[in-house]
């Protein structure tokens, strides 16, 4: 039998708990009385199975036994962590962790999910729980705010870096701990903006997530206004932009004094935090991260991904390139592409050749409207060569050759130039022209048919390589 959490309460951030916990290789018992539970829990795992192990590159460990109870005593008894994630009803909390505490052995971290209330209301009817404040969804976002004892928070932090979570332990008990007081105050801004007439919602969403939103999630508040403070650091900030707090900028008026001991205390500990690195390394590691970041959002179009996307579709394509044959794609390459010797590694090879048989595929016609229709190319076979490497900021070139096909099957080429006379790398793809429906090889119709045959025709001449694995007919 593996470990075992207890869940008490199923909804949003309960659900986000079990996921975490289960999907971690606990076993994780539930308590909630909504007849509705193990549907919302059942949905919420859905999502986690199809997310979580996707940050990683190792395999999670098998996922534990998930089991619902009408019993809360049940649901606790042997559990080695208890987590309440009741509605914010004080008196709720003290008769939810009064039955846990009845029933929970002894050594049991008893954690809630509270976003505003401290260990000492929560235990102020003789509970010994700690404040563990995770963030939505739980079984994503690492951040858990602990509050309590110290050798309780200890031990709790420990089993949650275990689970792959991020304990950041509070100081001194506070209403709304960190990260929800800091929230409050944007949230109130935000709402005297709407109210004001100065912005609308989807207009301050946007302020968000097409800058600062970006620099905050890879560096948070004062690294990123260490870097703004340039080589003299955050003093230098702190001595341009200290005066603002006291100009009507914010609705929130009620400010620390700015004065030279609290200029040491926060430039004292951003030194340690980030002194051992220059500006320039900090500005190349955001720069880095923003591009990593960006280039994820664009996938899906949202954010700033979306921005990047539509300007994109309106940069020049050139028409042909070194050889004659159609460029298919043009880039440089990111950051993300190189591995630790500083080249480009075998997956973007693959990656810049797939969006150049996409872009091809667009061409004959098989587009996106031509996919929503039923009907997709779908890859068979692919075989790469290498020939020269390719180092972060290259700028790349594909040109993309029909070597043969009857338009059921497609026998592509694509070349990857860097420069000079010969392509730094070429990749041989097989397609299958496939009905979507029946998930079967079916020849294409219409415009495609004849767009594919015309584009063979018109590279037989072009010379081909001296040896080709897959080695398709012409036609």
């Amino acid at each position: 039998m593996g470990r075992k959490a207890a869940i008490i309460g199923g909804g949003v951030i309960g659900g986000g708990w079990a996921a975490r916990f289960l999907l971690n290789g606990w076993d994780v018992a539930v308590f909630d009385p909504d007849p509705e539970a193990e549907r919302k829990i059942a949905e919420v795992l859905a999502n986690a199975r199809r997310s979580l192990p996707g940050l990683y590159e190792r395999a999670l460990p098998p996922e534990g036994a998930l089991s619902y109870h009408a019993d809360l005593s049940e649901a606790v008894a042997g559990a080695e962590w208890v987590q309440e994630s009741v509605p914010e009803r004080l008196d709720l909390k003290h008769k939810v962790l009064a039955q846990v505490m009845e029933a929970a052995p002894p050594e049991t971290v008893i954690g809630s999910s509270t976003s505003g209330f401290k260990p000492s209301e929560l235990n102020a009817q003789g509970a010994r729980a700690v404040v563990a404040h995770p963030f939505n969804p739980v079984y994503l976002l690492p951040l858990v705010e602990l509050v309590g004892a110290s050798e309780q928070t200890a031990k709790a932090a420990e089993t949650l870096r275990g689970i792959g979570m991020f304990p950041l332990t509070v100081r001194k008990e506070i209403d709304a701990h960190i990260a929800d007081r800091f929230l409050e105050a944007v949230w109130r801004e935000a709402l005297w903006l709407v109210k004001d007439g100065i912005a609308t919602t989807e207009e301050i969403d946007e302020a968000i997530r097409m800058g600062f939103g970006l620099r905050w999630a890879q560096m948070g508040l004062f690294e990123t206004y260490r870097i703004a403070g340039g080589e003299a650091g955050m003093r230098h900030f702190l001595a341009q932009f200290g005066p603002c707090l006291s100009w009507p900028w914010t609705k929130l008026m009620d400010v620390p004094e700015f004065n030279d001991e609290l200029v040491d205390l926060i430039a004292g500990q951003s030194d340690a935090q980030s002194g051992h690195r220059s500006i320039r390394e900090l500005e190349r590691l955001r720069d880095d991260n923003l591009v990593a970041m960006m280039r994820a959002l664009k996938r899906t179009g949202s954010g700033a991904g979306g921005v990047i996307a539509a300007h994109e579709a309106r940069l020049p394509r050139a028409e042909t390139g070194p050889d004659g044959l159609p460029v298919t794609v043009e880039m440089q390459v990111p950051t993300s592409y190189v591995d630790y010797n500083g080249h480009m590694n075998e997956a973007p090879y693959l990656e810049v050749s797939a969006r150049a048989s996409d872009r091809f595929m667009e061409m004959i016609g098989a587009d996106a409207a031509y996919i929503a229709g039923g009907q997709s190319y779908f890859t068979a076979e692919n075989h790469i060569r290498y020939f020269a490497e390719i180092d972060i900021g290259d700028r790349i070139t594909v040109t993309t050759q029909a070597l043969g096909g009857d338009g059921r099957k497609l026998h592509l080429l694509n070349r990857i130039w860097t420069g000079g006379d010969t392509p730094a790398a070429t990749v041989e793809t097989l397609l299958l022209h496939v009905d979507l429906s029946t998930r079967r090889v079916t020849a294409p119709g219409g415009v495609v048919a004849e767009r594919a045959a015309g584009v063979v025709a018109a590279h037989a001449d072009h010379p081909r390589p001296d040896r080709l694995v897959l080695n398709q007919p012409r036609g």
